[in-house]
């Protein structure tokens, strides 16, 4: 019988990952200027690290729920968007080898990470895919077709537009909304990708308890990225179309996130309520 718990390998695949997006997160988001020193390869503009750090706070968010989680669907969906994104990594390092800062340990760690990270995470997938009973928890939201859609077009557009960040990274380096080089185009496409990777699930599951962890994860990764672009705005080449319309796209995708959010949790604690109340006329 299918119990949703989270399989033993899944909680150490997710512990051994943490420390990892820790380290990554203090290099990239709080020291984005010292990677030239510091990092697997030197990230330029500072913008650039801090959206990728952006992605890995949230990816704590995320693992921390997996190893401290109870129900295994609760963070089911997250998993193929990380296979992805890390897959992608992996192709661009090896794709880019000659950027990288041989000798350096965190050229040795981001490396093994990649290799490694991929392929562990498609098996605690695996492993536990199936205990997953599909069905509603006690006092679950079925969430409607509408909104569920609108956020699935929403990750389609960004799963789309950072695919082709990646198979071309050459058409999008001198229009994007900051300077890249082919390397970090293929690194942000790779980031564009994960709400996609996540968001299209909602096609198939209305269980907003399926989500609502994952969309903590994505909401904080969000906050944080448009914190860089606060902090790091100089870095945003204003003369290209390109940045207003990243801009826009960011804050009004956090807009959308935000009130999908804190729509589903307003509904869910309606059917609490109610179900309380149903519990307390029988008694």
């Amino acid at each position: 019988m299918r119990d949703d718990g989270v399989r033993p390998f899944t909680r150490v695949v997710g512990a051994a990952v943490l420390p990892f997006l820790a380290a990554a997160v203090v290099l990239l988001y709080i020291l984005p200027t010292r990677t030239e020193q510091l990092f697997a390869w030197t990230i330029l503009p500072p913008l650039t690290a801090m959206f990728l750090g952006a992605a890995y706070i949230g990816g704590i968010w995320f693992f921390v729920r997996v190893v401290a989680g109870r129900r295994w669907h609760r963070v089911k969906f997250g998993f193929p968007a990380v296979v992805l994104f890390a897959g992608l990594l992996a192709i661009a390092t090896f794709v880019h080898w000659d950027r990288f800062h041989f000798g350096h340990i965190s050229f040795y760690t981001w490396v093994t990470l990649y290799v490694v990270t991929p392929f562990l995470v498609a098996a605690a997938a695996l492993v536990n895919w199936r205990a997953d009973p599909g069905g509603f928890e006690e006092r679950d939201y079925d969430v409607p077709f509408a909104p569920r859609a609108a956020l699935a077009l929403i990750g389609a557009l960004a799963l789309v537009c950072g695919l082709l960040m990646f198979v071309f990274p050459a058409a999008l380096v001198d229009s994007w909304a900051w300077q890249l080089t082919p390397l970090t185009a293929r690194v942000v496409g790779a980031i564009l990708t994960l709400p996609g990777a996540v968001n299209l699930w909602l096609l198939v599951d209305s269980r907003w308890s399926a989500f609502r962890w994952i969309f903590q994860a994505e909401l904080a990764s969000l906050t944080f990225i448009v914190i860089a672009v606060v902090v790091a705005r100089d870095d945003l080449a204003w003369s290209r179309p390109a940045a207003p319309v990243f801009v826009a796209g960011i804050l009004i995708s956090l807009a959308a996130f935000a009130a999908f959010y804190a729509y589903c949790e307003r509904r869910s604690a309606r059917v609490e309520a109610s179900a309380r109340r149903r519990a307390a006329t029988k008694e």
